[in-house]
């Protein structure tokens, strides 16, 4: 790893140009590593085709769409719609990244890469959506024109770091978000689609996992500053999308993405990885940052038993109701 100075310790050293510099030999050889695990994937292998229909259109012998032509779940089809929704501003995503990343070298290829690969996860999920008669079609193209015209910016672009921390986290809570829509789909060829997409979401968080542990070597109190704060701020990056409150409490009730998943399934793997809650050496705006990122920590475990105890309760009454 290429550092530009041995003593540029202190947080007024590190400017965003000097870290995409010395981060650089780090990002080709996680780039490297990358190529070299991922399989390329034909979207169009995973979508039924055969039971595709025409569409009312152009077409005479065009059929409506109705709820009950699809075996997907009713949570199921909410998740899809919210996870294509976030897949469809990637236009938006690509923008960000490439502003702070640049599009020279690994940083550009790499910018590059993920875009291309992402882009596989909305064409498949749109195609097996409107082959498989999942969802309301002119409904969901409404949505889609709204959000992506809305458009996408996050609260971590001013900084470099902040990005690197809060996509190591976004891209673990899009893996666990589509893996678990898959579980839940009552669909194998869905649960089997939403599976490929999510091992790509999963290098996609190693690559970014691994760049942020080399920026803790480099910066280690701007690093963890930037962790808590995307930590205790984070929000997916559907957020703003139409319905996503109403969506994002039925998806937490139909176990898809809640509190505890977010607690123990995206947040608690990437600290305790890179024992970031141990992390010696730090000065004190370092030290002051990992104690609050504990600290939130105790009060999410808190939260999401609260969650827990209120789900069991619902899931006894549903229970007792059918039984009855």
């Amino acid at each position: 790893m290429t550092i530009t100075s041995p003593h540029l310790g202190s947080s007024e050293a590190w400017s965003d140009a000097r870290l995409l510099f010395a981060l650089e030999e780090v990002v080709e050889k996680e780039l490297n590593r990358h190529l070299k695990v991922t399989k390329d994937w034909m979207p169009h292998q995973y979508v039924p085709w055969g039971d595709g229909r025409n569409f009312p259109g152009f077409f005479e012998d065009g059929v409506a769409w109705e709820p009950e032509q699809s075996k997907v779940s009713s949570v199921g089809k909410i998740a899809l719609v919210v996870n294509l929704l976030t897949e469809d501003n990637l236009p938006s995503y690509h923008h960000e990244i490439a502003a702070l990343f640049g599009r020279d070298g690994a940083w550009g290829t790499w910018v590059h890469r993920w875009t291309a690969e992402e882009n596989r996860h909305g064409i498949v999920m749109r195609d097996y959506l409107l082959a498989s008669r999942a969802v309301d079609p002119d409904e969901l193209e409404r949505f889609r024109m709204t959000h992506m015209c809305e458009g996408y910016e996050s609260s971590n672009n001013h900084s470099m770091l902040h990005t690197v921390a809060y996509v190591s986290f976004q891209e673990l809570a899009t893996r666990v978000s589509h893996r678990n829509t898959g579980h839940h789909s009552g669909d194998p060829v869905c649960d089997r689609m939403l599976a490929r997409i999510a091992t790509d979401e999963n290098l996609h968080m190693i690559f970014y996992r691994n760049l942020m542990a080399a920026a803790f070597e480099l910066a280690p109190d701007l690093m963890m500053q930037a962790v808590r704060d995307v930590v205790l701020d984070f929000q997916m990056p559907g957020t703003g999308m139409p319905g996503f409150e109403r969506a994002a409490a039925q998806m937490a009730i139909g176990e898809i993405y809640n509190m505890r998943i977010h607690h123990d399934d995206v947040i608690s793997p990437i600290l305790r990885y890179l024992k970031i809650l141990s992390i010696d050496g730090l000065g004190p705006e370092g030290l002051k940052a990992q104690e609050e990122l504990g600290l939130y920590m105790n009060g999410l475990d808190a939260e999401a038993s609260k969650f827990d105890e209120k789900l069991a309760a619902r899931k006894a009454r549903m229970a007792a109701r059918a039984a009855s």
